[in-house]
């Protein structure tokens, strides 16, 4: 089971000290195999220390470095031994970054030996007109489905800060991206203590954003997916 947290731009280097000494403490006395968490913080809270977790970037550029104003490459995750990173998130996708994009990204990533939380996702009015397989098969044709340090993120739009998809449209997209990969998948959207224990049966994880926030709430979170 993993259990991804995505602060998005949420939390100082401060906060997510603090957050990540108690979630560490958490995780060290559970000791659970069977359970990886994941964590996203912001860039400039990233950590230089050793976890019961995994630090995440929420996103790179595809180079190591160079002259590209406002990016983050991968000497900059080297530094902080961060080896996994969020692509295709629907807020990075909002901005601009289309397939073909986050296709050279996911190839750098890939050749670069990083693990890839890659998210993808239809908006409702795909949803509306039952267009969904054909969109996400579209989203995915672009990337390696074999890649072993690949997870899949499907995080429907229109759930997202709102409420969760209904179960059977979970299930279904599950069907159909298991028949597509066997790496592993993760839900997204909207992902609650109310909701978790039975989301986290359809998949092999979850990936949370603001219900993350609050470190007891993200325990509380992991917890139930017991």
């Amino acid at each position: 089971m993993i259990i991804a947290a995505n602060f998005k731009c949420n939390h100082t280097r401060k906060s997510y000290a603090q957050y990540a000494q108690k979630l560490n403490a958490f995780l060290r006395f559970e000791n659970n195999k069977n359970i990886k968490v994941y964590v996203a913080p912001s860039f400039s809270a990233f950590l230089d220390s050793e976890f019961a977790f995994k630090q995440c970037a929420q996103n790179i550029y595809p180079d190591f470095k160079g002259a590209f104003t406002g990016e983050i490459g991968l000497n900059h995750l080297q530094e902080f031994g961060i080896k996994s990173v969020i692509l295709g998130h629907c807020e990075r996708r909002t901005l601009g970054e289309n397939d073909e994009f986050l296709a050279k990204k996911f190839d750098f990533c890939k050749a670069n030996d990083l693990e890839i939380i890659y998210c993808i996702g239809e908006d409702f009015a795909t949803y509306e007109k039952n267009k969904s397989i054909e969109f996400l098969s579209e989203q995915i044709k672009y990337i390696d489905l074999t890649y072993s340090k690949l997870i899949l993120a499907y995080e429907p739009i229109y759930s997202i800060g709102k409420s969760a998809a209904k179960i059977e449209d979970i299930q279904k997209i599950m069907a159909f991206l298991k028949s597509k990969t066997k790496q592993p998948i993760l839900y997204g959207g909207s992902v609650n203590m109310d909701n978790i224990k039975q989301i986290s049966t359809l998949c092999d994880g979850v990936l949370i954003g603001s219900a993350s926030l609050d470190v007891d709430n993200f325990i509380h979170l992991i917890n139930k997916t017991k």
